[in-house]
């Protein structure tokens, strides 16, 4: 199961459930996919095809909706 977060200029965020526990999001556009941690602090994991300037524009879309994606994963997972 992939839960939607939300969608943003054709980026789609998500999680997998019981990937892992600490706090990350998923994000696919098409053409490549990356993984982002929230903690200990906002970093890139693994990015699949992504540019740099879409990567910029993601980690940006996150720290936007930081609230939103914790609120989504403590709801989904519990936490």
């Amino acid at each position: 199961m992939s839960p939607t977060i939300f969608r943003d200029g054709g980026f789609r965020f998500y999680f997998f459930s019981r990937e892992e526990t600490r706090i990350h999001v998923h994000v696919y556009h098409t053409g490549g996919e990356a993984k982002f941690w929230l903690e200990p602090q906002l970093e890139l994991a693994q990015n699949y095809g992504l540019t740099d300037r879409q990567l910029s524009k993601v980690s940006r879309l996150i720290q936007e909706h930081e609230d939103e994606i914790r609120a989504a994963w403590e709801k989904h997972f519990g936490g």
